[in-house]
């Protein structure tokens, strides 16, 4: 009997492919003749396993490479196709593929563009800058190819040249400006695209070449979409004010393309200079798209007014009647962004009416959009405070619904803030947090409420309905919301006199708590409450440490490692400046100058505070006013070197992470006695454009010899796309040589450049180092996930192999995992972090051992964290 097969089983022929089996079947390419039906299946597997995630060492690679490219010998055009997709794959992971040069060299000489046109595009991928020059001419050929896929490819090949031998691609310029007047659309946006990035680096270059095109016959709408970010770009970046750049992007506005019409009317909105009546035409553009039937251009246009709002609300009320009908929308991103859009520009008296219509589809939504709810209901509380109830109750629901952490935080920060704002709402806001708590399934949270019940629960009108509430912890949760629940309770103790007798019944039961921490904070606070010593329970309780957290825990960890317990720990002795942060540069002169607003100079961000002691990172930022809503400093890397010093420019940086920015401070010294500089700055470029947003540059007015300050950069990015990519960076300086005879500068000087190390924006830039009592006990409560197995190649000893973990992943080490037993041939090491972003506790075992031949360390990594996202991202980066 035969089965008949189900339509749909054919899409899983792939499924179970083993990687060894598929290796075997490379021996059909050398077969004599070559069967192109057999060998297009072969390569269909390899390629399919490269998209499940299969990984191949470089010995396979090359291996399969090279038995890939007999089939050159086949004139079958599929088999073709697929021979070129393979080798562009594999090329990056085998050695030696340039040998394939000559192969691909001739096939951008023949007659059909098919060829041409995929030789192209492998040749990128694995010529460098020696070969580059020996096929110099087939690619100034192909870039003005009358056939657009030829010349298409030869221009977005030569965009990733450009990282490659930059100096040879700038010679294509002739080509690549006849290119531009190309009647093919696509071809058109390829050369005005490799066009500006090879003059980015010159900004009046950009400046110059931009005009002209605005000026000239652009038609192509794809062309004219980057023309209005490249205009945008030259008024962001030099400040101008020419009315060409600003008259384009206007006329962009009246495109019959929707495309260009919506990124004239988005980059409008977005520009900080844009008038009241340039804003009025881009509002009334968007508006028309609200209308649209398509659900790709609705959405752009309400997203885009949306952060308009943020920033200037009655520009958007036009628009209200439009977003009120999209509330109702099938598509519930959509119909969220013109929800939010209208809580942030509507009125108090149809506050209710949208708050009830958010909760009829919030189940609807993802989280991030929640998020986004949330933040809107948050600003609309210190709009309309009279609404608080409402606010309250609605935020209570996504508190208790569902959700990850960072929206349940996010949730709980929105409540604080109402609470802080309106004090009315304090007793509605308690008596929905005590019903939270009680099914809560995140500890942190569950701390953060604690310390807010017992810090203003005695101060309500009924101070003992919440008292009930706090005990059930006690009994019911683990050791850390225990112990924050008995601080709690003692809190009630000192704050509500009428409750001190029960209070220390509640302590009295609370002595027999299996975990030490909760038995010694119940024995503290209840003796201070029997001896009556309000001025100690105040100090414990009420009133904040008085040195940073950091400091005292470094200074508890060195009197516990020193062991000399004789004498009492000083809380005096512990240092009131932030450690964690220390200044880059002590030594060198200092800056006496000020900025024109009162505000710090960048130089003095690395002087030295009164003391001696390097002043924190936090509290300079903070005074330039560039970066003082920027909000609080999360993080600050350590120092990394971008030059050697022995150079004639030593630069390096530090990194300081916001929650939605990035300063990258430039620390410069310039060691050349016979020059000046001025108006120095750092050129970032990233690898991947669309994570970061560049928000403003800080220059160095006047460097001179032997003199050491900072420049800044400073880019936005979205906290839920972490911006992970390298940056291209150049020192651009005017130099003004100094005579030595009066020591004086010369007036006229010369703009320079100075190519300097790239600089890598990682996942442990967004990771805090945190500690955590029970390592273990808090690794066994995180789900479970499957480990990642590599190896550390060249790491030949257990004790370098957990410095570079811990340095790769910027986590701290646990039980004190980080010490090596001496000999051994394994190890463990427990690490423990934060994300800066979520707050998400992440927890990482590295299980490690020599390899047999013991130049390696293969290592078993198991990542733990109630960020799945977070998760991923840690594992990439090795």
């Amino acid at each position: 009997m035969v089965v008949k097969k189900d339509d749909d089983e054919s899409e899983l022929v792939f499924e179970n492919l083993e990687k060894g089996q598929v290796i075997q079947e490379k021996r059909a390419f050398n077969e004599t003749p070559v069967h192109p039906r057999k060998c297009s299946l072969v390569i269909s597997q390899f390629l399919y396993l490269l998209s499940r995630g299969d990984t191949f060492t470089t010995t396979e690679a090359t291996e399969i490479f090279f038995a890939a490219t007999k089939l050159f010998q086949s004139k079958d055009i599929p088999l073709r196709r697929l021979m070129w997709l393979l080798l562009k794959e594999f090329s990056l992971l085998s050695q030696d593929a340039i040998i394939v040069i000559s192969s691909l060299t001739k096939d951008m000489t023949n007659p059909m563009s098919l060829y041409r046109a995929n030789a192209i595009r492998i040749l990128c991928k694995i010529t460098d800058s020696f070969i580059l020059p020996q096929i110099d001419r087939y690619f100034k050929q192909s870039i003005v190819e009358k056939d657009p896929h030829v010349a298409s490819s030869a221009l977005v090949s030569s965009i990733h040249l450009l990282k490659v031998s930059p100096e040879i691609v700038k010679r294509w310029v002739n080509e690549v400006q006849e290119a531009v007047n190309n009647k093919s659309n696509m071809v058109q946006y390829h050369a005005i695209a490799l066009l500006h990035r090879i003059k980015q680096h010159d900004r009046l270059a950009v400046t110059k070449a931009v005009s002209t095109l605005i000026k000239g016959s652009i038609r192509s709408p794809y062309s004219q979409a980057y023309l209005i970010r490249c205009a945008v770009e030259v008024i962001e970046e030099t400040n101008t004010e020419d009315p060409v750049f600003y008259d384009y992007i206007n006329s962009c506005l009246r495109s019959k393309n929707e495309m260009v019409a919506y990124e004239a009317a988005r980059s409008i909105c977005a520009l900080k200079n844009s008038s009241k009546k340039e804003i009025t035409s881009a509002v009334s553009v968007l508006q028309n798209f609200l209308g649209s039937s398509k659900s790709t251009l609705k959405f752009a246009a309400v997203r885009t007014l949306n952060k308009l709002a943020q920033t200037n609300p009655a520009a958007v009320i036009p628009c209200n009647v439009d977003m009120e009908s999209l509330i109702t929308d099938s598509n519930r991103s959509i119909a969220t962004l013109a929800i939010t859009t209208l809580l942030k520009i509507g009125n108090e008296s149809n506050v209710e009416r949208l708050i009830k219509q958010i909760a009829n589809f919030l189940d609807d939504i993802n989280d991030e959009f929640k998020i986004v709810v949330v933040e809107a209901v948050t600003l609309l509380s210190q709009k309309f405070p009279k609404k608080y109830k409402h606010l309250i109750l609605f935020l209570n629901k996504i508190l208790r619904d569902e959700g990850t952490l960072q929206l349940k935080q996010s949730t709980l920060d929105a409540i604080l803030t109402v609470v802080n704002n309106i004090p009315e709402s304090k007793e509605i806001a308690l008596t929905e947090l005590c019903d939270f708590i009680e099914d809560c399934e995140f500890p942190d949270l569950s701390v953060q409420i604690l310390h807010l019940l017992g810090q203003e629960g005695p101060l309500t009108s009924q101070p003992s309905q919440y008292i009930r509430y706090i005990y059930n912890r006690v009994l019911l949760d683990s050791g850390i919301i225990r112990a924050a629940a008995v601080n709690s309770i003692a809190k009630f103790g000192l704050l509500y006199e009428p409750m001190k007798e029960k209070v220390i019944i509640l302590l009295g039961r609370c002595l027999l708590d299996e975990d030490d921490e909760v038995r010694d904070r119940a024995t503290l606070y209840l003796q201070l409450l029997k001896q009556n010593n309000t001025r100690e329970l105040t100090r414990l309780l009420v009133d904040d440490v008085p040195v940073p957290l950091v400091n005292l825990q470094k200074s508890l960890e060195h009197y516990i490692n020193d062991g000399d317990f004789g004498q009492a720990f000083d809380l005096g002795s512990v240092s009131t400046v932030i450690e964690s942060m220390p200044s880059p540069i002590l030594e060198g002169k200092s800056s006496k100058q000020t900025s024109q607003s009162g505000g710090v100079t960048p130089k003095s961000l690395s002087t030295e505070s009164n003391d001696g002691a390097p002043e924190s990172y936090s509290t300079k930022l903070a005074q330039i006013p560039e970066f003082s809503t920027f909000g609080k400093l999360l993080k600050s890397s350590e120092i990394v070197e971008l030059t050697e010093n022995e150079t004639e420019y030593v630069v390096n940086c530090v990194k300081h992470i916001f929650k939605e920015h990035i300063v990258f401070q430039f620390n410069c010294t310039n060691t050349l006695n016979y020059q000046r500089l001025e108006n120095v700055s750092v050129k970032m470029i990233p690898s991947n454009p669309k994570s970061v947003k560049y928000e403003c540059s800080i220059p160095i007015e006047i460097l001179n010899f032997d003199e050491i300050q900072s420049c800044f950069v400073a880019i936005r990015y979205h906290p839920d796309n972490l911006p992970l990519c390298n940056f291209k960076n150049t020192l651009k300086f005017r130099t003004k040589e100094i005579d030595p005879s009066t020591g004086e500068p010369d007036d006229q000087g010369y703009d320079d450049q100075y190519s300097i190390e790239e600089l890598e924006v990682s996942v442990k830039d967004f990771i805090q180092r945190t500690f955590v009592t029970n390592w273990k006990e808090e690794f066994a409560k995180l789900p479970e996930q499957e480990p990642a197995t590599f190896a550390l190649v060249s790491v030949k000893n257990l004790n370098d192999a957990v410095k570079q973990m811990i340095s790769t992943l910027g986590m701290a080490p646990a039980e004190k995992s980080e010490t090596v037993v001496p000999k051994s041939n394994k190890h463990q090491l427990f690490l423990s972090g934060k994300s800066l972003s979520t707050g998400a506790l992440i927890l990482a075992r590295a299980r490690m051992i020599l390899d047999q031949s013991g130049l390696n360390t293969d290592v078993e990594l198991t990542v733990k964290s109630d960020d799945q996202n977070l998760i991923d991202l840690i594992l990439s980066s090795f």
